[in-house]
């Protein structure tokens, strides 16, 4: 067992205090904000950001004011899907972090705007991925917002414990799965760890509905767990190519199905929220 010398004593009392004080300015900055969500999926592939990407847009589009927090340290993909992966961070007079404002009404941050390359790996362990978190929490100037969406990596690991540790009165989580059986399998763990750190489940979305893919998967989870359904987004193969551009999909095709379809979730999830206030 290590011994602290007084020196290294004092260092670690100085990091507590300012961690302690970290949280309680995230504290004030989030009592700024209306609705406060996290997006999980059980694993990946689901189609979770792009979900993330095209709520923010519609919510945005709709007229409420968005913050999107791309907390994937190490996959972020958030500023390639909305076109601003070459901005980097800037900070204002006050030495706070600005978003990116893609669109009017959405504030964007990724860690990835702060690194030098796309192509550069974050090779970190917990602690770091907490800290990195809790900044871009803390020291951006996200301002009063109706909605804060935190996009997660897939499963279950640090930056969503993280997220949930630090954002005291969140709203809860918004499950993403693919409409197959196993979605059901998926969903119990993202459902189980909703419940273990005190979130509620907002709702399941189900993405990639289709002949591929079929139907059901994620309103049967939700009909097992007894938690909202959101709605289905059908599969469109534009929804990927708008990715790869850095297109909002609801806003290059917006009399789309799937465009329609995100339209249905966003007024569905404002009915759930609206009977939950």
């Amino acid at each position: 067992m290590a011994v602290y010398d007084k020196e290294q004593a004092k260092a670690m009392a100085e990091r507590i205090k300012q961690s302690k004080e970290a949280e309680k300015r995230i504290a004030e900055k989030m009592r700024k904000i209306k609705h406060k969500m996290m997006v999980l999926s059980g694993k990946g592939g689901v189609g979770k950001t792009t979900v993330s990407v095209n709520l923010a847009t519609t919510l945005a589009l709709k007229g409420y004011r968005v913050g999107l927090l791309d907390a994937d340290i190490h996959g972020p993909n958030v500023p390639k899907m909305l076109g601003v992966q070459e901005v980097k961070l800037m900070v204002n007079d006050e030495n706070m972090i600005v978003p990116v404002e893609p669109i009017p009404n959405l504030k964007v941050i990724s860690l990835q705007m702060a690194l030098p390359s796309d192509d550069v790996p974050v090779i970190w362990r917990g602690p770091l991925k907490h800290k990195a978190i809790q900044q871009l929490l803390d020291e951006v100037a996200w301002g009063d917002l109706d909605f804060f969406i935190v996009d997660m990596p897939p499963g279950t690991g640090d930056e969503a414990l993280s997220v949930a540790q630090l954002i005291k009165d969140m709203d809860g989580a918004l499950i993403v799965v693919t409409p197959q059986e196993v979605a059901l399998l998926d969903a119990t763990k993202a459902l189980n760890f909703a419940r273990q750190v005190n979130q509620k489940v907002v709702g399941i979305i189900e993405n990639m509905t289709g002949e591929i893919f079929g139907k059901g998967g994620g309103e049967k989870a939700a009909k097992k767990y007894n938690v909202p359904f959101l709605g289905s987004i059908p599969m469109d193969a534009n929804i990927v190519r708008c990715g790869d551009e850095g297109k909002p999909f609801v806003i290059e095709y917006a009399k789309s199905e799937a465009a329609k379809a995100f339209e249905e979730v966003v007024e569905n999830l404002l009915n759930v929220l609206e009977g939950s206030s």
